[in-house]
């Protein structure tokens, strides 16, 4: 609910007497938002900042859900994660959801679906965000980005709330990292063999041009 000020408030906050707001409002230039019991007048804070020539800030009103999985051969992943959302959507009543959804890992911080998250709730936009579970969004640092949305007025919703004890979730993580250190380490291998071959091709074609020479 949006603050509201006194008129010796409301006076002092855009620079005037109480006498000038009380022949605003007879004029109809400034009309309170409201009066006490006693009839005092009462305004809110964006009446003021329209006054003074400003636009009030804008409330938060997306609402967006977010899905992930780490690659494409669990694509059947992000289906189950959007039904999982979409039935505490329909069971809530919420309209106007907007899904997001990504393919990387979640070690990954520079994804664009993230980013692109990230910056629509720094700009203020999102009110809630959904998520089937905390470890779609990040592997670490979930409760720094939880901080960083309540921050911006941005709620996060996770809809699994299941927790492992935490040897067992440092056990996962472990081994999480080490399967996606070793994925890298096997696209770095392919890639040497890659650079390997085309090396040899290379000083195979100079030896080619050399002897023709």
């Amino acid at each position: 609910m949006e603050a509201v000020l006194s008129t010796g408030a409301a006076a002092m906050r855009l620079g005037v007497s109480v006498k000038t707001l009380q022949r605003w409002d007879r004029e109809g230039r400034l009309v309170p938002s409201a009066r006490t019991p006693g009839g005092r007048r009462l305004y809110t804070e964006s009446q003021l900042l329209r006054q003074l020539g400003r636009q009030p800030p804008m409330l938060p009103q997306r609402v967006l859900a977010y899905c992930r999985v780490s690659n494409t051969a669990h694509k059947v992943g992000l289906r189950e994660q959007r039904r999982v959302i979409e039935e505490f959507v329909v069971a809530r009543g919420l309209a106007n959801v907007e899904f997001v959804e990504e393919i990387g890992s979640a070690m990954d911080v520079g994804r664009r679906g993230l980013l692109d998250l990230s910056d629509a709730i720094a700009r203020r936009e999102v009110l809630v965000l959904l998520l089937a579970r905390r470890d779609r969004l990040l592997r670490f640092g979930f409760e720094w980005f939880e901080h960083f949305a309540a921050v911006h007025g941005c709620e996060l919703l996770v809809l699994n709330q299941e927790r492992l004890s935490p040897e067992r979730e440092m056990i996962q993580d472990l081994t999480r990292i080490v399967q996606d250190f070793s994925s890298r380490l096997h696209g770095l291998h392919r890639y040497r063999r890659q650079l390997e071959t085309a090396l040899k091709q290379d000083l195979g074609h100079a030896s080619d041009v050399s002897s023709t020479a």
